[in-house]
């Protein structure tokens, strides 16, 4: 509705419809309302002979109730009645003299008139507050009278003008006999009314109103609807988040923490459509440099800066966080550490057999990553240095079919191949980042020189293997684009708390935030 959201236009509807019904109850028909009320309407069984046994019955109610006979003796009574009427003030406001729909120097203010029925006699038996006895006294407009309409008698009551505060109220005892007919008697019906306000008959208060019953069906309703709306539809767009459509590349070792931060983000802000394609840190360079110049869509991932192959200026850098990464090794191979200089053995083909290293009789089976891939170049800035492993000289599969008996070197192309390569090739060292590592099974992870791959330790500077994860764009984003926003969010927002649940560690929590490194 004119791009107002449905669950606003529900809410305001349901403040709206009380509010209403309030200033109509209250305020405009209800302000002034005199209610009236029969409680009790019931035949008296039997016959009576001498009609002042009723003022036994209901003592000091009825007084003399019929004229005698001229024989001196009272007719007797017959199909009797006794009813019981409250006159109560239940409007908004007081009620005086003035406010009765009568000629002000009339006494009577209404009538309540019983068809087929005569008045024998009638008392007031109740009211509230004390000083409302003085309008009801004798003379005051009070009585009972009878009237003939098309053949008809009928019975009425006169009520004088009382002026009633809110809640004030009177009943009215009166015994009826039945005229003509019979069965059931007919209600009441009222003649009088209220200048700007009615004359209404009211019900027990005990339960709930069919209105009151309505207005709560109706809020019900509207929950519901509300209640649903938000299970069906979208969830509002929180502040800070974009639309659009985002592809992130790159990195397979920070894959599993970026997929996690995509869904999060895309469930945090409707219109947002983030998709992953991870292949190695180079490609996903590679695919950003061709395809990225004015394409705001296109992030890549990396470990690490980029290399002297990408010169492309417009590949601008933005550092994410401090990722970590650990030597594994098959759980066959029982060496809990190894110093930098032992993985750089390994890697050189030095070592021959687990053996020389205080390991088990297994032969070495060094696994490393493609050309291109960012945890390579991390591995061989922070372990290796300038020495490279010799080439691969056979795949995986081959060396673990064929089972040559000194060291064998293979390379694979993603995180997960490493993981699952180490895990079942017997004789096995890799390296993976810790993350994905400590969420691997059939792999064991390896300290360096003594210290685990944690936060800590490579805060302090005991742990060398780590790198910082960089995100990057074909030249500037827009601030209000999706890449932006997803950035902001994962370096100053809830993506932080993915980032750290991964090892990571934001930049902005680091000692040197401007460079990303764990030391100044």
């Amino acid at each position: 509705m004119f791009g107002v959201p449905i669950e606003i236009v529900l809410a305001l509807i349901g403040i709206a419809v009380p509010l209403v019904a309030f200033v109509w109850e209250f305020v405009l028909v209800g302000r002034k309302r005199l209610g009236y009320r029969v409680q009790m309407d019931t035949p008296v069984t039997g016959r009576i002979e001498d009609p002042t046994e009723l003022v036994e019955v209901l003592p000091g109610v009825l007084g003399k109730l019929t004229a005698p006979a001229e024989d001196g003796d009272a007719p007797a009574l017959h199909d009797l009645s006794i009813v019981l009427i409250r006159i109560e003030n239940n409007g908004a406001t007081a009620i005086d003299t003035r406010d009765y729909a009568v000629p002000d120097e009339q006494h009577i203010g209404m009538h309540l008139y019983f068809e087929d029925r005569r008045v024998i006699g009638m008392a007031v038996t109740e009211f509230s507050p004390r000083g409302l006895g003085d309008s009801l006294r004798p003379g005051a407009g009070i009585g009972a009278h009878e009237e003939t309409v098309d053949g008809k008698r009928i019975g009425v009551l006169d009520l004088p003008k009382v002026p009633m505060n809110r809640g004030d109220h009177y009943k009215i005892l009166a015994l009826f006999q039945r005229t003509t007919g019979s069965g059931k008697y007919a209600p009441p019906t009222v003649e009088g009314g209220l200048k700007g306000g009615r004359v209404i008959e009211t019900r027990s208060r005990t339960g709930l109103s069919p209105k009151l019953l309505a207005l709560i069906g109706f809020l019900v309703v509207v929950i519901a609807v509300q209640f649903t709306v938000a299970l069906v539809t979208d969830k509002p767009v929180a502040s800070d988040c974009a639309t659009g459509t985002l592809t992130l590349v790159g990195s397979t070792a920070f894959e599993s923490v970026m997929n996690e931060a995509a869904s999060a983000y895309e469930k945090r802000c409707a219109g947002a459509e983030i998709d992953t394609a991870f292949d190695s840190s180079e490609s996903g360079l590679d695919r950003v440099d061709k395809q990225g110049a004015g394409n705001a869509g296109l992030l890549a991932v990396t470990d690490g800066p980029k290399t002297a192959a990408f010169p492309n200026p417009d590949l601008l850098p933005r550092p994410l966080a401090m990722s970590l990464f650990t030597m594994i090794v098959h759980p066959g191979v029982t060496v809990p550490d190894l110093t930098v200089s032992q993985i750089r053995d390994l890697y050189a083909g030095r070592v021959a057999n687990w053996q020389q290293l205080g390991g088990p009789d297994l032969p070495v089976r060094v696994v490393d990553r493609i050309v291109g891939s960012g945890t390579r170049e991390t591995f061989r800035g922070r372990i290796l240095g300038d020495e490279q492993p010799p080439a691969p000289s056979a795949t995986c599969r081959a060396v673990q079919n064929t089972k040559p008996p000194g060291p064998a070197f293979c390379a694979v192309g993603s995180t997960k191949d490493m993981l699952d390569t180490v895990a079942g090739l017997p004789g096995a060292i890799g390296y993976s980042e810790s993350a994905d590592a400590a969420k691997a099974s059939g792999i064991t992870a390896v300290s360096i020189a003594g210290a685990a791959a944690t936060r800590e330790q490579a805060l302090t500077g005991a742990y060398p293997f780590w790198n910082v994860e960089y995100a990057y764009s074909n030249g500037e984003l827009p601030a209000d684009s999706l890449a932006a926003a997803f950035l902001r969010f994962l370096t100053d927002d809830a993506g932080k708390d993915i980032l750290r649940a991964y090892g990571n560690t934001p930049c902005t929590e680091l000692p040197n935030p401007a460079n990303c490194r764990p030391m100044g």
